[in-house]
This record gives C-alpha cells, structure tokens and sequence, in this order.
C-alpha cells in the first residue's frame, strides 16, 4: 500500500473502502463563526476548490468578503468518507478540497475563480510545489450549469496568460458535483477544519505563478 505510485489516481476497483459515517466536525466556522455544514442560507451557492494543501487554500476563501463559510475536505476520488491518513496514501482518489459557501449578491464567481487561479500552479499535475501525490491535484467541481461554463471559460483564458509567461497546459480537473456520477465532497476530520486560524504558524504550502488573472472570466 505504501509502496503504490501517488502520480496517477487510483482506479474505483483498488479503493480503499472507507466507511459509512462521516467525520465528526465542529458546528461552526472558527474565524466566521457560521455553520460549516449547514443550513446554508436561502441563495446561498457551492463550489468546491482543490489547490494543494487544503490549510492554507481554505483560508483563502474565508477572507474574501461575501463568503459564508468554508471547509477542508476531500472529493473527486471513491472512498466514501475517507480519513486524512488514508487520502496520503493515493488509495482513495480524492484530492484535498475547499467547499466555499457564498453569497453571489456580495461575492462574484469570477472573484472566486480569480482566487483560485492567482493561489497556485495548475500546471503541476499531481502535485503542488513539494506537495506531491494525487491528492494534491488541482480541481474544480461546480454545482450548476452556469459555474461549469464560467470555469471552463475561465481555464481557456489563464491558459493563454500562462503559455505567454512560460508555463505550460493547465491540468486542473473540472467536474460538475452534481452531475452523473455526482462528485460528493467530504468532511476532513475537525482538527483540520480552519487549521491556519488555530495554527497561526502551521504549514501553508499555497503560492501561485505570480501571473494575474483577468477579472471578468465568466463575462
């Protein structure tokens, strides 16, 4: 198991099989102070983010103003509820994630796609800095239609400023959550939950190109 190669995802058939309860977590958000798995807000909207380690990609989110909350999880893999220990492992295909929960009157999902493209490389595959494995992949996994086009437009318009500062084909995995099959998001264990608020001086592997991303993606 610990031997297993981290650069590719594993398939569904070698997944661990996790379990059926989910991970116990705080009620509330330890910076905002809402709910972390709701009830969310009458038209309140969802995505779910992957940069790397998710510590210091949440607090990115939970800065910007028009957020509601976020939290730290996993998705994009097939181990239902799995732990942290057995996402490091590769064997249940998830990455690290972000859900965002947010207010689209107070916050534009261009601002958030533009957090998300300025904070790390989506060029790096299964990796993100000296983070590496699949679970430190980069994705997007929209809820919606709209947030699916604005993202994929928005992939289409950093590729351009990216091949012209030097980088190479963005690798960002774009699914929409609630599609066939669905991409559930789940919660990580509840020391991890806002980690960097209550760890001031934890481990934040987050950074980006340093190339700006035009605002207005989704137009």
């Amino acid at each position: 198991m610990f031997g297993r190669d981290k650069s590719s995802i594993v398939d569904a058939a070698d997944a661990l099989p996790g379990r059926d309860a989910a991970m116990p977590i705080p009620d509330l958000h330890d910076v905002l102070g809402t709910p972390i798995a709701g009830p969310f807000p009458e038209g309140s909207r969802q995505i779910v983010f992957g940069m790397g380690c998710f510590w210091g990609a949440e607090r990115k989110f939970w800065e910007l103003d028009g957020v509601i909350t976020t939290a730290v999880g996993y998705a994009g893999g097939h181990t239902p509820n799995p732990t942290y220990e057995e996402t490091c492992t590769g064997l249940t295909g998830h990455t690290e994630a972000v859900l965002v929960v947010y207010d689209p009157a107070r916050v534009s999902f261009d601002e958030l796609l533009t957090t998300f493209w300025e904070n790390h490389d989506p060029t790096q595959g299964m990796r993100q800095g000296n983070d590496r494995g699949s679970q430190y992949r980069s994705a997007i996994y929209t809820t919606g239609a709209d947030q699916l086009a604005a993202a994929t437009a928005s992939q289409a318009t950093y590729q351009e400023r990216l091949e012209q500062a030097g980088y190479g084909e963005i690798t960002t995995e774009i699914r929409a959550a609630d599609g066939d099959p669905p991409v559930p998001f789940f919660y990580a264990e509840g020391y991890h939950q806002q980690y960097l608020a209550k760890n001031p001086m934890g481990y934040c592997g987050i950074g980006g190109t340093g190339v700006s991303c035009p605002i207005g993606l989704a137009g």
